[in-house]
């Protein structure tokens, strides 16, 4: 294998990028990694005091989070949200914003979000790392991130990410950021905001999993759990699609045939993780390492999906709001594919 080496004279504004991303990339690990060794290294060196503290926040995490879903209501401290660091995470891709529509402050959404790629490194940033493109293009409107659940049930890691704007994508914790209230007066609405938006990667691990440069396979048909949560709660649906998500990292084969792909099948169903192996490039070569490649990724948010709301969904209306979903995700697609990739040509897209 022949090895491209980057080159040694770059930007100084360009390492910084570098080493940024670096640290987003391998974010969850890290975060895991200080979590264990924080709450292990006081309950077993600590001493009395040490030990006491650390049992009382565990104690915390535990009523916090079964109380309150550990939902931050607001955007939380927006230094945390948009500040030069994370834009230099943005700019490494970069990372783009597109608006084709209004979403009027006067309802909550659900952004149903494709591709999911390796990460969901574009509407991570986008709506969680670094909003400021969308607190500029969607005003008034909270941008939240929704991701797995069992996140929040890790003490120290959950902080950083309620920091970063991510919700669990439980049903309490969506009913709660989707029922809130649009009302300017209201005490939740204090900060100037009056809606929230909250996206979802529908397709998940599965969708993770059949993530290669150049292939949009999305995981959707046989998804209609967010269409019932925005039945039951009024929000309308906006259909996102991030092109060039795919394109910022490979992945070791794994055809559904595989013994890879069966192993990462049955992680999943334990675990709700599917334990990808990603290529990348490396700190000082374009060939192999753990870096996403510099690909553009621009993320078109669509028109809205209005709903009628009912406690109880009726299926026939959850599969004519599931069609107009794959409707928009597939014209989306159709539509921006040329402007937004290198190789339209080449690019097809797959709903499974």
């Amino acid at each position: 294998m022949k090895i491209e080496w980057a080159p040694l004279r770059v930007p100084l504004e360009r390492r910084m990028q570098i080493l940024v991303t670096a640290f987003f990339t391998a974010m969850l690990l890290i975060l895991l990694s200080v979590s264990f060794l924080l709450v292990a290294g006081s309950l077993i060196y600590g001493g009395v005091l040490v030990r006491s503290l650390m049992v009382t926040y565990l104690a915390y995490v535990f009523v916090h989070h079964k109380k309150t879903q550990s939902v931050v209501d607001g955007n939380g401290w927006m230094i945390a949200r948009t500040n030069p660091l994370h834009r230099h995470y943005r700019d490494y891709f970069p990372v783009e914003l597109v608006k084709t529509a209004e979403l009027p402050a006067t309802k909550n959404y659900i952004l149903a979000s494709f591709p999911h790629g390796i990460l969901g490194t574009g509407i991570g940033i986008n709506m969680g790392l670094e909003i400021s493109k969308w607190l500029e293009l969607f005003p008034q409107v909270r941008p939240k991130l929704g991701t797995l659940d069992q996140h929040f049930h890790v003490p120290f890691m959950r902080e950083v990410l309620r920091c970063w704007g991510l919700v669990s994508v439980s049903k309490e914790a969506l009913i709660r950021m989707l029922s809130k209230s649009n009302d300017p007066k209201h005490k939740d609405n204090q900060d100037g905001f009056t809606s929230n938006a909250v996206a979802i990667l529908v397709g998940g691990a599965q969708e993770a999993m059949d993530s290669h440069p150049g292939q949009y396979i999305l995981t959707l048909k046989n998804r209609k759990g967010f269409v019932k949560m925005a039945i039951r709660t009024g929000s309308s649906i906006v259909p996102s699609f991030s092109f060039g998500e795919v394109d910022i990292f490979d992945q070791v084969a794994n055809p559904p045939s595989s013994l890879l792909r069966r192993f990462q099948d049955f992680v999943k169903k334990l675990t709700g993780v599917s334990p990808l192996i990603p290529v990348g490039r490396g700190f000082f070569n374009y060939t192999f390492g753990f870096l996403p490649f510099r690909r553009r990724i621009v993320q078109v948010v669509g028109a809205p999906i209005d709903v009628v709301k009912s406690d109880q969904p009726d299926s026939q209306y959850v599969d004519e709001v599931h069609g107009q979903v794959i409707e928009a995700v597939e014209k989306l697609f159709n539509q921006y594919k040329d402007k937004y990739l290198e190789n339209s040509k080449n690019a097809t897209l797959v709903v499974h």
